[in-house]
């Protein structure tokens, strides 16, 4: 007869779900240790999707939640089975602490050095290293800059660009100059000026993120567990979404944290989302009003939280078991903390998209946020999952409605009053990216509409030094990413065509090669830190060409209509419901 391994087993071979969470799952199976009901309805809708042949599971309805046996014990009994978990927790963390340093990670970034300075200095020649060098010196800046103090003593002082923001600016100029120094053609030097352009701003973000994801990594390893548990309060606002509401709920309630409350607002629903919601009403606080909004949801969920924490979760999101534990860890590192981010994972690894989504999402978490960590200026604590201080959230104001991405523009109000956002890897979250190509424009035209209104909204932190290392380095990152980023990727690729229909298709090849084994690397890096599927790294090109390409256009789409002042309108994806994690 067959059984509910023999499904997993053909599902880890179909490469289908999330693998890390499959193979937990087996392991407890086999080692005859309870199970928690949304494991075992997970592992039957995946079967159900991706099998021809299914095993027998227990019938149960997946909107009532069915109680793990540990939960069933008295008051008493239930202190001390919460103690236990805790000794055993230390004690786990302790064995943890004594292997904290992978060996891997550190050789992993001193390969990333090596092949970087080596194949510029042996292949590419003199104008590139003096490029390399360009991005060298602004990332030594940088590096001395991270001795300061994270948070802003709101000093004012003379509205200058900040020295990374005329780098930015600036090394197109310096670099035209040395080629024309090098006496190349004026059909040639356009092609060479973008490409090192480029190259410039790759090995400045090479040279300073790949270090301090390592250290950031290393801190956050190292860092002791917490001794108190403040009240938290968990708001999640929803909006017609009754395919993914009851697994999202079971997990906020699954959990381990011994002081939260769950306050659920549905914000005019037109599906069954409230009625799956009140289902749950004697473990949850489910409020409902009229459609106004994601912000306007939060905000009257803001009314009635009463934890000293607020943390923030989509409708779509499951949380990880220990993630309200690993995120409180976070405001223990600095008093001035405002806001900790969680750890954003793909669970619908379906296709070719997702995949590609899931590591951009690791290596976007694992490096380049990493870095704005060790800064305490992380720009966008996710409405998917982030935490905030309550007493700061009040002074700062309801989140507000002008912009599409109010979790964007709230931890920007932050940062400019002088606080600190951290990030926390531990403190994981489970969504359902867009697995077709007209769901996932429809998220990334939001995404993108949205942060550049936030840009704009915020464009006086430029030249403002009293905001520290917001105008410093975090928004003119931003700037590059959103603004720069997509022009130069699309004239460098033009430039490429043109480059090799004019002959000088050996250095077009060259530069090519030399940014795709890059980002393989930092992607393996990314994967290693955050110990996740090493199979993701095959889709690393993909973002090197063809992924990034359509994010690229998207973007300079979203430029477009900002300057043409088109409305913008709040745009998603729709969702599957299967529960994919």
């Amino acid at each position: 007869m067959r059984s509910i391994i023999d499904d997993i087993d053909e599902l880890l071979k179909k490469d289908a779900g999330y693998r890390k969470r499959l193979e937990k799952i087996k392991k407890s199976i086999q080692q005859q240790t309870p199970l928690w009901s949304a494991d075992l309805l997970y592992v039957e809708q995946l079967a159900k999707h991706y099998l021809n042949e299914t095993s027998d599971y227990p019938k149960s309805k997946p909107t009532s939640r069915q109680k793990k046996p540990e939960t069933t014990l008295k008051k008493q009994e239930f202190k001390f089975y919460e103690k236990k978990i805790n000794e055993n927790e230390s004690l786990e963390n302790k064995k943890n602490q004594k292997n904290k340093k992978d060996p891997i990670q550190y050789l992993l970034t001193i390969v990333i050095f090596v092949f970087l300075i080596s194949t510029v200095y042996f292949i590419l020649g003199p104008i590139s290293s003096i490029a390399m060098g360009l991005g060298g010196a602004i990332t030594v800046y940088h590096l001395v800059e991270a001795r300061t103090k994270p948070y802003s003593k709101n000093v004012s002082g003379k509205r200058v660009p900040s020295v990374f923001l005329w780098f930015l600016l600036g090394s197109p100029f310096i670099i035209a100059a040395m080629i024309a120094y090098e006496g190349y053609t004026l059909l040639q030097s356009p092609i060479r000026i973008i490409l090192l352009w480029a190259m410039t701003i790759s090995f400045w973000s090479t040279m300073l993120f790949v270090p301090m994801a390592v250290l950031s990594k290393h801190r956050e390893d190292t860092h002791p567990d917490i001794k108190t548990f403040p009240k938290i309060s968990i708001i999640v606002p929803a909006y017609n979404e009754e395919k993914v509401i009851a697994n999202t709920i079971e997990g906020l309630l699954e959990t381990k944290y011994p002081k939260k409350e769950i306050i659920f607002v549905d914000d005019g629903s037109k599906d069954r989302t409230l009625e799956i919601a009140m289902k749950y009403k004697d473990e949850i606080m489910v409020l409902h009003k009229e459609n106004g909004g994601k912000a306007s949801a939060l905000n009257y969920g803001m009314i009635y939280a009463t934890g000293e924490i607020i943390v923030i979760q989509d409708a779509d999101t499951i949380i990880g078991r220990h993630s309200l534990k690993e995120i409180v860890r976070g405001f223990e590192l600095n008093e001035h903390v405002a806001a900790v981010a969680g750890n954003i994972k793909v669970r619908n690894r379906v296709n070719l998209l997702t995949k590609c989504q899931a590591l951009e999402y690791i290596t976007g978490i694992q490096i380049v946020r990493r870095a704005f960590d060790v800064f305490g200026s992380i720009t966008i604590v996710p409405g998917a999952l982030g935490a905030f201080k309550k007493s700061f959230l009040t002074e700062l104001g309801s989140y507000g409605k002008e912009t599409i991405v109010e979790d964007f523009d709230q931890t920007i109000k932050l940062l400019k009053a002088g606080l600190i956002t951290q990030g926390s890897s531990k403190a994981t979250a489970y969504t359902e990216a867009p697995d077709t190509l007209h769901d996932f424009v429809a998220q990334r035209k939001r995404w993108y509409r949205g942060n550049i209104q936030v840009l704009k909204r915020h464009s006086d932190a430029l030249v403002n030094p009293r905001f520290g290392y917001l105008q410093r380095l975090s928004l003119p990152y931003l700037f590059l990413g959103m603004v720069i980023t997509p022009i130069v990727g699309f004239t460098a690729t033009a430039n490429a065509i043109m480059g090799i229909i004019l002959g000088d298709w050996v250095y077009v090849l060259e530069v090519s090669a030399i940014f795709t084994v890059v980002h393989y690397l930092m992607s393996a890096l990314a994967i290693r830190i955050d110990d996740e599927d090493p199979k993701l790294l095959w889709y690393a090109g993909l973002l090197v060409f063809g992924f990034k390409q359509i994010t690229d256009f998207l973007l300079l789409k979203a430029l477009a209509e900002q300057l043409t002042n088109k409305k913008a309108v709040w745009t998603s994806a729709k969702r599957t419901g299967i529960k994919r994690s």
